[in-house]
């Protein structure tokens, strides 16, 4: 969700002037918090998952469906009962916030889980009853998802039905994207697509490598004249699907895993622990393979997300030479870590990291450690795109605001968050992010029970992890994907003598105190991650088959069955009935 900050947004041209100004301060403000914060101790170990939904209307006579952008309407009812709670001192169950479109909810637990295992028994409840608490509210024809929408950007894609303007400067120029399949309850979204293309100086560009089978042209070259024309399709590449909005991005569903530590030092180790992990579940959770309603070469968000917010300009993305710009970077302001923190872990960072002298010079002076100063230096080479004008001025003894306003806008695969000025009850955290939202409950709360279990000592250089991201997104079972190991041989176990994760978890279990409920319930989920390589359940049988001539439209004559490589969403749970029902603990 990011931070959601009340006041008058300003443009990118307005925000320039102040960019000094608010990266001076908000490394300021992170000094200031880090040794008011840094002795404190103790902090019990909790943890929470956040599921971005969609929702969605169903049009059965015309045998259509689209986005329902009622996002603001049912966040004031949902909020409306946070309010009634907190006024009566009732605990809520759940928490509801917007996201990116307006046809999306963001839902957590009411309050987080604690450290006994024993609460991964309520994890799964949690989320059907979270779920169900939005479908109360929804109208006939109405449901509600936890995968990303497969037709973004297509014609008559939203319910009530919205045309794109390529002219619309509010809507960042898109010619698929309309205004109002963003969230427009709150500034901050609209405001972000605007200034990313302004930052940029055009468009944002995404080109996605269609699937292509036997009946595909090629090379595959869409017709985008019906979508606009000139500067507006020029960025199309052959044989991709092109998309041009940060929507395509932003607009797809994730499901993510917030851990808090009982100190700073643990919250960077974990950090550093789960990094090398994240890849894996990346592969292990793909669920997107479709864009604009064609079959994708690729089955998961990430690269999507990182074009759409790409707000690099030509010369810090190498097409021209350096002049205006400090240096060239090497990737979008969404993308994969590029170092460790814990001070033990700094011999594994591979990365050569770029900042500025004169920020990192200020953190070291402030008494800053070397591995986290370079960290938060590095993230400062990016320029701020929410300031509000009401908010420039700030207390930097009390106020993080600056500093959060970048550290925000910096989405990578793992996030370490200092607690919160205004929160004496938050601790030190650490934010899991790239893993795909699920079609069921039952998947969702595997994957995060599966991440929880996973804070253990096993540390692969840094470079691994964006070399290992970059693989996930290319279609087929993660089992193929192979670095150091296969990804089956890093869950499961290998030849050479790695034990795997889920043997090493099950190792912890037997030594811990775990009641017969606890393990039954924690068995049926590493079961189902475990059994999606013996089985091949990664072929995705899922909901059925889709053909591509009949997804893509792109193909030169009528496919006869199905295409050589068809996708489904895989349905989770249902396809591991063969192992969870008898609940085997090894």
């Amino acid at each position: 969700m990011g931070l959601l900050t009340k006041g008058t947004p300003l443009t990118w041209d307005e925000t320039v002037p102040y960019i000094d100004y608010i990266k001076k301060h908000g490394i300021t403000q992170f000094i200031n918090m880090y040794h008011r914060l840094k002795a404190r101790h103790g902090d019990q170990l909790k943890w929470g998952d956040e599921i971005e939904y969609t929702i969605v209307k169903f049009d059965h006579e015309n045998k259509k469906v689209r986005v329902s952008c009622r996002a603001e309407e049912l966040l004031s009812r949902l909020q409306a009962a946070e309010e009634v709670n907190a006024m009566i001192g009732t605990a809520n169950r759940f928490l509801w916030r917007p996201e990116f479109a307006s046809y999306m909810i963001e839902g957590t637990p009411g309050v987080p889980y604690g450290g006994l295992l024993a609460c991964f028994n309520i994890v799964e409840s949690n989320m059907i009853v979270r779920r169900k608490e939005v479908q109360k509210l929804l109208k006939k024809g109405e449901s509600v998802l936890s995968i990303s929408f497969p037709a973004l950007g297509t014609p008559d894609f939203t319910d009530p039905p919205t045309k794109a303007n390529p002219e619309d400067v509010d809507a960042a120029g898109s010619m698929f994207w309309p205004l109002q399949a963003v969230y427009l309850g709150h500034p901050r979204f609209k405001n972000l697509s605007k200034n990313i293309r302004g930052r940029r100086g055009s468009k944002v560009a995404i080109n996605v490598p269609i699937f292509k089978d036997k009946n595909t042209k090629s090379p595959y070259v869409e017709d985008l004249s019906a979508y606009g024309s000139g500067d507006d399709v020029s960025q199309a590449k052959p044989d991709h699907i092109y998309m041009d909005h940060m929507g395509f991005g932003m607009g797809c569903c994730c499901l993510q895993v917030t851990f808090q530590a009982v100190n700073v030092d643990e919250a960077r180790w974990l950090y550093d622990q789960l990094t090398p992990i994240t890849p894996i579940l990346l592969a292990l959770s793909a669920s997107t393979p479709i864009f604009r309603a064609k079959l994708a070469d690729v089955d998961c968000r990430w690269d999507i997300i990182s074009a759409s917010v790409d707000d690099r300009t030509p010369e810090e993305r190498g097409l021209e030479p350096l002049k205006n710009s400090k240096w060239r970077i090497e990737k979008s302001r969404y993308d994969s870590t590029d170092c460790y923190i814990y001070p033990c872990s700094e011999g594994y960072n591979d990365i050569p990291l770029q900042y500025d002298e004169a920020i990192l010079k200020q953190l070291l002076d402030g008494d800053i450690d070397e591995p986290l100063a370079k960290h938060i230096a590095h993230m400062f080479i990016r320029d701020p795109h929410q300031v509000f004008r009401e908010r420039i001025e700030q207390d930097d003894e009390k106020s993080s605001e600056h500093f959060e306003t970048i550290q925000y806008s910096n989405w990578m695969n793992m996030r370490f968050k200092p607690p919160p000025p205004d929160a004496s009850d938050i601790g030190w955290r650490v934010e899991f992010r790239p893993t795909e939202g699920q079609l069921t409950e039952f998947e969702n709360a595997a994957y995060c029970c599966f991440v929880v279990l996973l804070t253990r000592n096993g540390l692969a250089t840094c470079k691994s992890a964006p070399e290992s991201l970059k693989g996930t997104a290319k279609c087929g079972p993660p089992s193929n994907d192979i670095g150091e190991m296969t990804v089956n041989e890093i869950i499961n176990g290998s030849e050479s003598g790695f034990p795997g994760l889920i043997p090493l978890i099950r190792q912890y279990l037997d030594s811990a105190d775990v009641d017969v409920d606890t393990r039954c319930s924690i068995s049926q989920y590493l079961n189902f991650i475990s059994i999606c390589y013996t089985t091949g359940v990664f072929k995705k049988p899922g909901i059925g088959l889709i053909s591509s001539e009949k997804i893509n439209s792109n193909s030169s004559e009528k496919a006869e069955g199905n295409s050589e490589r068809a996708h489904a969403f895989h349905c989770a749970g249902r396809a591991l009935q063969c192992s969870a029902q008898n609940c085997q603990y090894s």
